[in-house]
């Protein structure tokens, strides 16, 4: 367990620490389920364990996806159910043993990308957002279409370049991250029950973002130069 979560930092504990009780907060005051809880702290586990390149990652995300394609299954949020189950269950699969493959004295190899191919994801992403979102606007009890379509597509790209170790990921998971947050605020107002502590754990993966990107840049100049 140690080679795969040890090596902290002082702004990643207070960080975990910060975020870790926010969610105890908010469920016991808007008295949340046990479910959006555990699904607020793997998915903190996660994506900061990501950030710092760490095999760990992949277990706390499996049942961060299996939880959050329920909580969005009854908020009526199909796309990322959709999503999560036929895209994230199996990639966490994939992206665990690719990354595995790609340890370098237990650190992982980061990547950059070139600028052609940085300006086709650019593409694939805006097609891909009105597509989706246009095809999720046909479905009875679809809400906010093209923003949960955006969500959607943004993810993909966002975790076909996390499994293939780009750095950009992060850049895409920043806008993701903010579409996110609008998507629960929208569901928060129309009454849902998660949508309090939904925010909050976007919220935080928007900043573990900025922090990812930060981190993972590092890394991948050190390869370059290496």
């Amino acid at each position: 367990m140690k080679k795969y979560v040890g090596g902290w930092n002082m702004f990643e504990i207070a960080w975990l620490v910060l975020f870790t009780s926010i969610a105890i907060g908010f469920t016991v005051i808007s008295k949340d389920s046990l479910l959006g809880f555990t699904v607020f702290i793997t998915g903190v586990l996660c994506v900061v364990l990501t950030a710092k390149g760490k095999l760990m990652s992949y277990v706390f995300g499996m049942y961060n996806t299996v939880g959050y394609a329920y909580l969005a299954y009854v908020n009526g949020l199909f796309g990322e159910v959709m999503l999560n189950l036929l895209f994230f269950v199996p990639m966490n699969v994939i992206g665990f043993y690719m990354w595995k493959n790609n340890l370098q004295g237990g650190k992982l190899s980061m990547r950059q990308m070139k600028l052609k191919g940085l300006l086709q994801v650019g593409v694939v992403c805006v097609l891909g957002c009105l597509l989706l979102g246009f095809g999720l606007s046909f479905i009875p009890g679809q809400n906010s279409p093209y923003i949960d379509a955006t969500t959607t597509v943004l993810s993909i790209v966002a975790t076909l370049l996390m499994v293939r170790r780009f750095k950009e990921q992060w850049l895409i998971y920043i806008v993701l991250n903010m579409f996110t947050v609008l998507l629960w605020v929208i569901r928060m107002i129309e009454g849902s029950g998660e949508g309090l502590l939904m925010i909050v754990m976007w919220s935080a993966y928007l900043v573990n973002a900025i922090y990812g990107y930060y981190n993972w840049n590092k890394g991948a100049k050190e390869v370059l130069s290496a």
